[in-house]
């Protein structure tokens, strides 16, 4: 498999972009949170657009950033589409025209800080071609009241459905190597996006959760329950955790083995809370917090196999997706 040849091509080839990677190098090393990086540098993400304003505000800086993780050693950039969906900037004044540019451009921006930094010889030496993922946020993301930490929607299937349908038949048409579904809280959330996945002909994505203990999923579903329905996907490239307290991921992984030998994917984060009222993070509700000395323990934590096993680790020490 040549591993500088374009993403969409070793979707097609029906092969995990994910296990290209890790086939190459022991983890595949994500980047950080988009709308962390985007706040340090001076911007207020104090809206219900969140990290998605800056797309239309400032787009330049979301490359910026892309660009910034790259240069860091990120294997894998993720858009900065995690907050944006149709309903959202419909909900703020945009066109349904102007809300599909904006999911378009999400991409983009991506795609240019991917192929700049790769078009330099010496970002090719001894390196892998980093890898693009659409990010697909939970429904609760457009909610903007915190509700990707419950899973408590109160909406139908079919009501669930049709909110990402939306979006993701936009990204889909998009040059992106995998889908990052990120934050799903619940069972019914996971069920809705793997659906979609496998009427999605040649599209990968990886399925990663936001948990309330080392066992469950916010809205109280088992892990293994949830990593048994990822493991009868074929194009789920990898199951996990984000935006989940770092002390149960050593218990997460263990309860994500038990249902599938799929990839697993960890990308937590710093041991805050959010406050949904202003949008920002607050004070630890547990004082541990995250440093990339902790990602050893996640490795040992996978039982030895004779499967191949990707142990994706983020570069992060922030909390929240993008």
């Amino acid at each position: 498999m040549n591993i500088d040849s374009d993403g969409v091509e070793r979707i097609r080839d029906g092969v995990n972009p994910l296990l290209v990677c890790s086939g190459k190098q022991a983890a595949v090393i994500l980047d950080a949170g988009l709308a962390t990086a985007l706040e340090e540098r001076g911007h207020c993400l104090a809206n219900r657009l969140w990290s998605a304003r800056v797309l239309v505000d400032e787009p330049d800086a979301i490359r910026q950033v892309h660009m910034d993780f790259l240069e860091a050693g990120a294997d894998c950039i993720t858009t900065s589409s995690y907050q944006a969906s149709l309903p959202g900037f419909l909900r703020a004044g945009f066109t349904v025209t102007e809300s599909e540019r904006l999911l378009r451009r999400s991409v983009a921006l991506a795609l240019e800080a991917r192929d700049a930094f790769w078009s330099k010889a010496s970002n090719r030496r001894h390196r892998l071609k980093p890898l693009v993922a659409a990010s697909i946020g939970p429904y609760g993301a457009f909610l903007a009241d915190g509700s990707e930490y419950t899973g408590r929607y109160g909406i139908s299937d079919d009501e669930l459905l049709g909110f990402h349908r939306a979006r993701w038949d936009i990204l889909n048409d998009c040059e992106v190597d995998l889908f990052a579904c990120e934050t799903i809280p619940s069972r019914q959330e996971a069920r809705v996006v793997l659906r979609l996945l496998g009427e999605t002909e040649g599209r990968w994505a990886w399925m990663s959760f936001s948990c309330r203990d080392d066992n469950h999923l916010c809205d109280g579903s088992r892990m293994e329950d949830v990593a048994r329905d990822c493991d009868s996907c074929l194009r789920v490239a990898a199951v996990g955790v984000n935006c989940t307290f770092p002390a149960y991921v050593n218990g997460m992984i263990t309860e994500i083995r038990k249902g599938t030998r799929k990839p697993i994917i960890v990308y937590p984060n710093s041991g805050d809370c959010y406050d949904a009222e202003s949008k920002t993070g607050c004070h630890p509700r547990n004082p541990l917090t995250l440093s990339l000395h902790r990602s050893p323990g996640w490795n040992q934590a996978l039982p030895a196999s004779e499967d191949v096993v990707a142990s994706i680790a983020s570069t992060s020490h922030v909390s929240g997706s993008g």
